[in-house]
């Protein structure tokens, strides 16, 4: 699966942005991200999806997940009248933003889901 950019699989803090692979045209969406998110479901996260990938209506949105997989979720949204999610080629001596998900909060009390530093001490 190409990309243009580099996610740390292991980040300091977490939850931590992940790139997006693949979203399904459904309802809810499915999203799948290059490797592991480490998310737990109700996390909120924001989609933000450049313009080659198609998709648009859902750049900027966000909503609560619930986990699927190790590097799958999906959102309740309806996605099924959008068209298709499509990682551009990678262009040698061209750079594009890759399509992200950023975690921004969670619904339920769990403080661990917003913030967790991991680092050693």
């Amino acid at each position: 699966m190409p990309v243009n950019s580099y996610a740390n699989p292991n980040p300091i803090f977490q939850p931590a942005m992940r790139i997006i692979a693949a979203i399904s045209n459904g309802l809810p969406a499915s999203i799948t991200t290059t490797f592991a998110h480490q998310y737990k479901t109700g996390l909120i996260v924001r989609l933000d999806i450049p313009s080659n990938y198609g998709m648009q209506p859902l750049n900027q949105v966000f909503a609560p997940i619930t986990v699927t997989g190790p590097a799958t979720f999906t959102m309740p949204l309806d996605t099924t009248a959008l068209g298709l999610f499509t990682v551009p080629p990678l262009n040698p001596g061209h750079n594009y933003t890759d399509a992200q998900c950023v975690p921004i909060g969670a619904v339920n009390g769990d403080l661990n889901l917003a913030t967790r530093n991991i680092l050693p001490f």
